[in-house]
């Protein structure tokens, strides 16, 4: 007796291993969307999700950047600091209110750097 779809069981662990890979999709953008929430600043979202330039470009301006830019300037590229803590709660959201197939296309498959 031939089986087909769901019951042969060649096709099986190919349904079970990308059951697998949702959840892990879903784990990560739930991280990722976390992470750029409370961390984000730092650039530890970036770091998570592999992307390390832009993990350090995030993480240098907040750290030694703008606090050195705003001594020299005399407080005037203050403005620039809280820009630094926006975009990424701004990425959060995004990762967040993203679907899982769309989060795993756009920042896993096709690798988009910034929102």
């Amino acid at each position: 007796m031939e089986t087909y779809g769901y019951n042969n069981p060649e096709n099986q662990g190919q349904y079970q291993q990308n059951s697998e890979n949702r959840n892990y999709r879903s784990e990560k953008k739930l991280a990722a969307g976390i992470f750029a929430i409370l961390l984000g600043s730092l650039g530890i979202h970036k770091f998570y999700m592999g992307y390390i330039n832009e993990g350090v470009i995030l993480l240098l301006s907040t750290i030694m950047i703008i606090p050195i830019l705003t001594l020299v300037t005399c407080g005037f590229a203050s403005v620039i600091y809280p820009v630094v803590f926006i975009i990424p709660v701004i990425e959060g959201i995004i990762y967040l209110t993203m679907s899982d197939e769309k989060f795993d296309r756009t920042y896993i498959q096709n690798r988009k750097t910034w929102f």
